[in-house]
C-alpha cells in the first residue's frame, strides 16, 4: 500500500523537477533543426544570433549591460568583453554561447541532451538563447 508521505514525495519531486526538464525538453524541441533529440553547437548559435538581433534594440550591432540584463552578470560581462568597451559584438556573444555549450557538454559529444540542458551549466547556456 501507498503511504501519504510517499504520495507526498513523489508530487513534491515531480514539482521540483518536473519544469526544469520540460524548460530543457522545450528547448530542445524548439531550437533542434534536424529534429535528432539534440542540440549541437550550430543549432545553438542559430538560436543565439536570432535572439542577439532581438535584443540589439539601438540597432547598434552590440548588446550592452541593460540589453543583456538577466543573461550575463556584470562580471561574465567583463570576463566576456576582450575589448573592455561594455559591449558584446554578435562575435564576442557567440564566443560566450560557445564557451558555455562546451561546458554544458561533459562527455564532448558535440551534442546536448535535455539532461545536460538541465545541469547547472546547460541552465547558463539557456539563458543567453531566450
Amino acid at each position: 500500500m501507498i503511504s501519504r508521505r510517499s504520495v507526498a514525495l513523489a508530487l513534491t519531486l515531480a514539482v521540483v523537477s518536473g519544469p526544469a526538464w520540460s524548460a530543457s525538453g522545450g528547448a530542445v524541441k524548439m531550437f533542434d533543426t534536424d529534429n535528432d533529440g539534440t542540440l549541437d553547437l550550430a543549432e545553438v548559435k542559430k538560436a543565439a544570433a536570432a535572439l542577439f538581433a532581438k535584443l540589439d534594440r539601438d540597432h547598434d550591432g552590440t548588446l550592452d549591460v541593460r540589453e543583456l540584463r538577466g543573461r550575463l552578470t556584470a562580471k561574465e560581462l567583463a570576463a566576456a568583453d576582450p575589448d573592455h568597451d561594455g559591449t558584446l559584438t554578435l562575435d564576442e556573444y557567440l564566443a560566450v554561447v560557445e564557451q558555455r555549450f562546451n561546458a554544458a557538454n561533459p562527455d564532448k559529444d558535440g551534442t546536448l541532451d535535455a539532461k545536460e540542458l538541465n545541469s547547472r551549466a546547460g541552465r547558463a547556456l539557456l539563458r543567453l538563447l531566450r
